[in-house]
């Protein structure tokens, strides 16, 4: 079994990468999404690919897959009907929210739809206080009246998430113990074990959402492990976390919220890898495929993390219309939209580009599958930027008359253009959007976009990256080889990893080090079990420990690493220092004269990270193709533009921009630039002109 296959579900195609172990040799896939059911089209992806490599499913060592599935299922609300109980008083906490509007000036202002209606909302009577004491014991009759009713209203899961459970969480166990009693097949989600911290609200919806994807999740991972094994494979299955680790099937169903940004994830493991690789410090990841583009800046070979995310916004681009959800994750930002996203005119008689997509089915008009409206995609063909009979390697064409079709009816004829200028206009625009919002998370983190490099990867993402960092002042891009499927290769060369978090509040002038100790100790056995489940050998198992930290009376939160936490009495000091400092690199200033406490102590564990090594060698003959009709701004419209195969150039060869490189699952579209293939066959370009 020498075989490690990775497979990763995105909104229109689903990606493959097969890595040998022995001879170091990769092959890449990629076929259509099936939305129906998603594990149709992996698992003919995986039947294509080991085809191609002629050789069974038995020599897969271990597969490691990554799906929206979950984030996607909360979207379309087709998850599972969910029931909440909680502590008596707080049935209405999913509509109270945080009494904030996230547009205040809007006086229709919608707040999302909760995943529990509120008949099935129940409360009992219990009540833990906020130092772990209990106020009210649980009441037991009732709590078994509530599962009872519930149960007979049909829900097939149970989310129990009670006041101040993340200090004391046996009253949620012994509603759980009831459940399994009472209704054994109804799931169970409880906020001690979902999201043991601070914050009802966002504790709440964590749990209610972990709840009511864990059915949908447990029969997908069920029924592909079983179609797996029928197919040979008996090694590993492990699923990508929204960490960037990668996990056991089992944690995975237990846990699937955590898996709520498992695709996008991958691909910001693939940048990590990428910045270690090239011996890069600081590197920002493009990832565009068919229906989103994402961001994720990574410094010091780590990408940025966050336990702050949103789900099924009302408004894509305007944070607090959608459910929060308190999950460890790299910090991916959405800047745009995908090849797939539709184009058209707006009531104001302006162009404008998504956010509504046509995902895989009907597709981009010029899939040829039924789609009739304009999308991204379409205007790329039309550009030159995409060969028609070279999309997928050859093996699905693309029809060009079908995508004139569309831009001429949504596009050129309402706004009075040609076809070319309709092209380049939702072209530059959706460029345009993307550097816009690329801008805004960069300065708001106060980097400067010109100091980094920008990799870019996903199906679109080659075809846009050149004019975004050109907008952005970005000088230097890496064009990976198979950047198609980027983030299938990055769930490759992720390590086994989870996090835990526990709230205690600690003033630093009255911490204790050796209840901390105690309390690492306790988080260090519970992880050191998940990734030995894994088979990562104990000696391998490293942690990396964290605090969210705050002046006295502020309302949110700063991330600080710890070190190594023994009983030193020094530690409340060492704290202190990296507080400040780190509180001065974000906001320019330090307040030694005010308090500092930590709200959550975090710990990650993380097995050591796979090593891939990557090509060497190309094949030669100088991969010069021919020439096509290419849009040009600096030209002003349709010009000769070389053309390259990928796959016959060589390290060390260097050539000049404008240029087209074509490979089977994406194209690279360059500007003026010097473009030199590296070792590794990656494209390094550097940018020319503004």
């Amino acid at each position: 079994m020498t075989l490690t296959v990775g497979i990763d579900i995105g909104g229109t195609f689903t990606d493959l990468v097969a890595f040998d172990g022995e001879t170091g040799a990769i092959e890449l896939g990629k076929v259509l999404t099936t939305p129906a059911d998603p594990s149709v089209g992996a698992l003919e992806g995986l039947r294509q690919l080991l085809n191609r490599l002629r050789r069974p499913a038995g020599d897969i060592g271990n597969l490691l897959h990554a799906t929206t599935l979950v984030t996607n299922a909360i979207i379309e609300r087709r998850g599972a009907v969910t029931g909440l109980i909680t502590t008596r008083g707080f049935r209405d906490l999913l509509e109270i929210r945080r009494e904030n509007r996230y547009d205040m000036y809007d006086i229709g202002l919608e707040m999302p739809r909760p995943l529990v209606r509120r008949r099935l909302r129940r409360e009992v009577h219990e009540r833990v206080l906020a130092d772990g004491s209990v106020a009210v014991p649980l009441a037991t009759p009732e709590a078994e009246e509530v599962v009872t009713s519930l149960v007979a209203e049909g829900v097939e899961a149970i989310a129990v998430c009670f006041l101040h459970a993340y200090r004391r969480g046996d009253h949620e166990s012994a509603v759980r113990a009831i459940v399994e009693r009472l209704a054994p097949g109804v799931g169970v989600s409880l906020s001690s074990e979902v999201v043991p911290e601070i914050r009802e609200y966002e504790r709440t919806s964590t749990t209610v959402a972990n709840a009511y994807v864990q059915p949908l999740m447990r029969r997908y991972l069920g029924q592909l492990r079983s179609a797996l094994a029928d197919r040979g494979h008996a090694g590993g299955f492990f699923v990508m976390l929204s960490s960037g680790g990668l996990a056991t099937v089992d944690t995975a169903e237990r846990f699937p919220i955590q898996l709520v940004e498992s695709g996008p994830a991958a691909g910001a493991m693939a940048g990590s890898f990428y910045t270690e690789l090239l011996g890069l410090s600081g590197l920002i990841t493009f990832d565009m495929g068919g229906t989103t583009a994402k961001t994720c800046l990574i410094k010091d070979r780590r990408p940025f993390s966050t336990t702050d995310l949103e789900v099924a916004r009302l408004y894509r681009f305007k944070k607090g219309s959608g459910l929060p959800i308190r999950v460890p994750s790299v910090e991916l930002i959405e800047i745009g939209a995908g090849g797939g996203s539709l184009a058209g005119v707006d009531e104001l008689g302006l162009l404008r580009v998504g956010p509504e997509s046509a995902g895989s089915d009907p597709g981009p008009a010029c899939y040829g599958r039924g789609g009739t409206r304009p999308t991204v995609t379409d205007a790329d063909l039309l550009l030159g930027y995409l060969d028609a009979d070279y999309f997928l390697g050859g093996e699905m064409r693309l029809d060009a008359d079908a995508a004139r079709r569309a831009l001429a009816g949504g596009v050129a004829g309402p706004l009075g253009l040609s076809l070319e200028e309709a092209a380049w206009g939702v072209h530059a625009i959706v460029n345009e959007n993307m550097t816009n919002a690329a801008r805004l998370y960069l300065v708001d983190r106060g980097e400067d976009p010109s100091c980094y490099t920008m990799v870019c990867f996903g199906g679109a993402g080659p075809v846009h990256a050149y004019r975004v960092a050109q907008k952005l002042g970005i000088k230097n891009i890496v064009y990976p080889l198979g950047a198609g499927v980027t983030s299938a290769f990055g769930l490759l060369v992720a390590p086994f990893s989870f996090e835990v978090v526990r709230t205690e509040i600690a003033r630093l002038d009255r911490l204790d080090p050796r209840r901390l100790a105690v309390l690492y100790a306790e988080m260090e056995a519970e992880t050191r079990k998940l990734l030995r489940s894994a088979g990562i050998a104990e000696h391998d198992i490293a942690f990396l420990r964290s605090c969210d930290m705050r002046h006295v009376g502020q309302s949110h939160e700063i991330h600080v690493e710890v070190p190594e936490v023994k009983e030193r009495d020094d530690l409340g000091a060492v704290l202190r220092q990296e507080f400040d400092e780190s509180y001065a690199r974000l906001y320019h200033r330090a307040n030694p004269h005010l308090g500092v406490e930590v709200l959550n102590w975090r710990l990650v564990a993380m097995g050591p990270r796979p090593v891939v090594r990557m090509a060497t060698s190309g094949g030669g003959g100088g991969g010069l193709k021919g020439a096509r009709l290419v849009w040009l701004p600096e030209a002003g419209g349709l010009r000769p533009c070389p053309v390259y195969d990928r796959y016959r150039l060589v390290p060390g060869q260097t050539f000049e921009g404008p240029a087209i490189v074509e490979e089977r699952e994406s194209t690279a579209v360059i500007g003026p630039a010097r473009i030199e293939v590296d070792e590794y066959l990656n494209l390094r370009v550097t940018v020319g002109g503004r």
